[in-house]
C-alpha cells in the first residue's frame, strides 16, 4: 500500500466508512463527503473493473459506462498490478450473492 495515502486523515475517513450500516447510510454520507461528479467517477471505475473482470472489451466498456480509454486502462492496471482490492471486494460480493440465493 502506498505510504502517500496512509495518513491519520485517511484512517479517520475509512473508520467513518466502516461505521456505515447500510446502503441508505452510504448514500447520506457519500453525498455529503463527495461531489456528485466524484461519486459518479468512483462508481464508473468500479463498473469498469467489474466489466474488465468479465472480459468485456474496451469498446464495450466505453459504450456502456462512458469511461475514456485512459480510465479503462488505469482500472485495468489496478486489476493486474494493484493491491487486489477490487478482487477482494468482488469475491466477497459474489459470496454474499451466493448465500442470498440459497
Amino acid at each position: 500500500m502506498s505510504k502517500k495515502i496512509r495518513t491519520e486523515a485517511v484512517d479517520n475517513l475509512f473508520e467513518a466508512i466502516l461505521n456505515l450500516e447500510n446502503k441508505e447510510e452510504c448514500y447520506l454520507f457519500f453525498e455529503d463527503v463527495c461531489t456528485v461528479n466524484e461519486l459518479l467517477s468512483l462508481s464508473q471505475r468500479f463498473e469498469v473493473a467489474k466489466m474488465l473482470r468479465e472480459k468485456k472489451t474496451y469498446l464495450e466498456i466505453a459504450e456502456k459506462t462512458g469511461a475514456s480509454t485512459a480510465t479503462i486502462s488505469r482500472v485495468n492496471r489496478s486489476l493486474n498490478y494493484g493491491n487486489d482490492g477490487y478482487e477482494m471486494v468482488f469475491q466477497r460480493m459474489e459470496k454474499k450473492e451466493q448465500k442470498e440465493e440459497n
